[in-house]
């Protein structure tokens, strides 16, 4: 697992992908080596109604 490091646009096409299957944030962390709560905390911040924004939530570091 590393350490420190920031969420890449690249780990939240991942994030959605992998949410969208029906995979569990336990199994999203492993998948792209982040801890479990760095998944719970990104889908709490970027998910509305309709799921996980992961263009709003990449976006919302630009500005």
């Amino acid at each position: 697992m590393k350490k420190d490091r920031h969420l890449t646009y690249e780990d939240r096409c991942q994030i959605h992908a992998l949410k969208k299957r029906g995979f569990s944030q336990s199994d999203i962390a492993w998948d792209i080596a982040v801890h479990r709560s760095s998944i719970s905390r990104e889908l709490r911040r970027n998910s509305g109604a309709t799921g996980y924004y992961y263009h709003w939530a990449q976006s919302k570091l630009r500005t």
